[in-house]
């Protein structure tokens, strides 16, 4: 079972910071997931909001910054936590927003060409299945992952349509009746955000593929 660092090991240190992915490593993750946007010169920048005022000190939008003042501010960009990372664990990357789609493709691709990367090193989530589709139709050969937290849409045939690595529920949706069908139609299943003790428990003995966690040290 994957051990995958929620935003790093957001519960020991700010959330999808160097500090907190470095923590997660330290921890023995088999992958971390962290979120992307943009910054106001192209640059992905690692930050969940698309504003900058609950996980800063400063105020606006990310995309009306540049990576320099965004980066004084403790937001690293993404090629700085592949670096980091250095192939030792899988980098989940959840797209907040379409605006960071392109320029994330980009730079992976550029790794890959380069040969300091390949594609099974990253897995590409998102709630925005808009987003999901249109990589999909781009067959770069990047797993895929559809991230959902209720069930208004049907996400598994969603992800036999795009030809899914894995689903990402909410774990409150989950009975061990819906991981074993899950499972059974080939998919990996790695819930999200799952900190408590009894709910790890239950979901590990309902063999889930992985845990998405804040304390990745419980899993």
């Amino acid at each position: 079972m994957w051990k995958i660092g929620h935003r790093g090991a957001c519960g020991y240190a700010a959330e999808n910071s160097i500090a907190s992915f470095q923590k997660a490593l330290d921890l023995g993750v088999d992958a971390l997931e962290l979120d992307v946007n943009c910054s106001a010169d192209g640059t992905v920048m690692v930050i969940h909001d698309a504003t900058l005022d609950r996980t800063t000190n400063s105020h606006g939008l990310v995309q009306t910054k540049t990576s320099a003042e965004l980066k004084t501010l403790g937001i690293p960009t993404l090629l700085e936590v592949i670096e980091l990372v250095r192939r030792r664990v899988i980098i989940n990357i959840e797209f907040k927003s379409k605006e960071a789609m392109m320029p994330t493709l980009s730079l992976l691709n550029q790794r890959i060409s380069e040969g300091k990367n390949s594609g099974s090193d990253f897995l590409l989530s998102s709630f925005d299945w808009d987003i999901l589709a249109e990589i999909a139709a781009m067959n770069l050969g990047f797993p895929l992952g559809v991230l959902y937290e209720d069930l208004q849409k049907d996400p598994i045939v969603f992800a036999q349509n795009i030809h899914a690595y894995s689903l990402h529920p909410d774990y409150k949706l989950l009975t061990f009746e819906t991981v074993k069908s899950i499972q059974q139609k080939g998919f990996k299943i790695y819930p999200w955000t799952v900190n408590a003790l009894e709910d790890i428990e239950r979901l590990k003995s309902w063999q889930v593929d992985g845990i998405i966690s804040d304390f990745p040290d419980r899993l």
